[in-house]
């Protein structure tokens, strides 16, 4: 049945703050997320596509009294023993041509927390070069691996990145001296 277009009045863009693993919910997440309110808002999910890459990254959100295709409304509940007040997008629920079920839709960052959710899946601004095609539009069938993993990472600030790769090669530093001295006195005994 094809619906008429949907009313997405209480479809907001949201900053996604922090994301926490609900321990012993394997495929639920707790996110905090900033929908412009003076306080973040607990939303909890089980979309493929979301880790703690996601945080940083703007998402659609389904604030309580959302009308839903089926003609519910989102309420506040209880998810896998964790409050929830709203539910993260995927494309289908917004009725956007692209993007699958299950995958939380990403808008981008010139989205500010609040602000009314787009009526079709816009472009993403920064998704130029070989990545656009692919990493833009993970969503048929399972979303996961390299193409998303690189969506998000474009999602980091400038101040992320570098502490990601300083961290990187601290850690490379450390596994390589540490090589080092146990391979050193091997390698002259040897001799």
């Amino acid at each position: 049945m094809h619906h008429p277009r949907m009313d997405l009045s209480g479809y907001v863009a949201g900053l996604v703050v922090s994301v926490q693993e609900i321990p012993k919910k394997d495929k639920l997440k707790h996110l905090s997320v900033n929908v412009g309110l003076a306080e973040p808002v607990a939303i909890v999910t089980n979309a493929s596509n979301v880790g703690t890459r996601t945080v940083g990254c703007v998402v659609v959100i389904a604030t309580v009294g959302a009308l839903l295709r089926d003609g519910t409304k989102v309420a506040k509940g209880v998810v896998g023993g964790v409050p929830s007040h709203g539910m993260l997008c995927d494309a289908p629920m917004l009725g956007w041509v692209g993007g699958g079920a299950g995958t939380a839709v990403l808008l981008p960052e010139s989205y500010n927390p609040g602000d009314q959710c787009p009526a079709s899946k816009p472009r993403m601004e920064n998704g130029g070069g070989e990545d656009s095609g692919g990493a833009a539009t993970p969503g048929v069938g399972k979303s996961t691996g390299p193409g998303v993993d690189s969506l998000f990472e474009k999602k980091l600030t400038k101040e992320e990145k570098k502490a990601a790769v300083a961290a990187k090669r601290a850690a490379k530093k450390s596994a390589a001296k540490a090589e080092g001295d146990d391979a050193g006195p091997e390698e002259g005994d040897e001799e």
